[in-house]
């Protein structure tokens, strides 16, 4: 089984500091859509692994986080692709839970839940603490340069040996190389 992991505010949709709060406030980043699409097609299992400290905060409610991952995985299958699951942390940044991004509960999650080892598999994100998530639980990060991903190719405690891409488009294209 071939399978990536993908952030999702900033990697496939655009990141906003005030939350992504209703399902019109999800908009894709050029090229997302599309680079699931390709990795569907080569028979990848895609999986998204989330903060959404938005319900912590109670800017939405889990009601209104499923109605935004149904406009995402329908605008998924209309590029032709499919997410197969989306794992997701409600808490926020005080709760000290284990599942939210930088500590790699959601990537062990994803382990057990799959029944498979993480080592070697693609992790993309934008975000220190994605690239620190990913690297902790075994999967090998990858940074973008979209959503916070620009700053954090510049933050000294990233990892230089971690690959960086401008969007998720050229990490895959990268990825599956002419295969794709």
């Amino acid at each position: 089984m071939q399978l990536i992991i993908l952030d999702r505010d900033g990697v496939i949709n655009e990141d906003s500091d005030d939350f992504i709060k209703s399902p019109g406030e999800w908009q894709p980043i050029r090229g997302s859509l599309e680079a699931i699409a390709r990795l569907h097609r080569a028979g990848w299992k895609v999986i998204v692994a989330t903060n959404q400290s938005g319900i912590a905060r109670q800017l939405l409610d889990l009601d209104t986080l499923a109605r935004i991952h149904e406009t995402m995985h329908r605008r998924v299958i209309e590029s032709g692709g499919l997410i197969d699951a989306v794992f997701f942390c409600p808490h926020g940044p005080d709760d000290n839970c284990d599942c939210r991004k930088p500590k790699p509960g959601l990537f062990h999650a994803i382990a057990a839940r799959l029944r498979t080892d993480l080592q070697g598999v693609p992790a993309i994100g934008d975000s220190l603490r994605d690239i620190q998530a990913a690297g902790s639980a075994g999967a090998s990060p990858i940074l973008v340069k979209t959503g916070k991903g620009f700053g954090t190719a510049s933050n000294p405690e990233l990892d230089h040996s971690v690959p960086v891409y401008d969007d998720l488009y050229n990490a895959v294209d990268d990825l599956l190389g002419s295969t794709g």
